[in-house]
């Protein structure tokens, strides 16, 4: 093999470990944050839940909230 030959390869050898390497970060960062968001979409479905719970606990009371003291 001519040097020039060698050289390439040596080169593109260093390009895919270098690849590899961001492809192996990229993973890990995607892969945590989709458990996070996993997390945070569980978090919101709990809240909208006792949202609608307040709501109708609120809306079957029988006399209207009385305004504020500074009204």
């Amino acid at each position: 093999m001519t040097a020039s030959l060698v050289d390439r390869l040596d080169a593109l050898e260093v390009r895919i470990a270098f690849q590899e390497d961001t492809i192996e970060v990229l993973n890990t960062t995607v892969t945590a944050q989709w458990a996070e968001i996993d997390t945070l979409k569980r978090q919101i479905a709990r809240l909208n839940d006792r949202l609608h719970e307040a709501e109708s606990r609120a809306s079957g009371r029988a006399e209207p909230e009385p305004p504020p003291p500074h009204y």
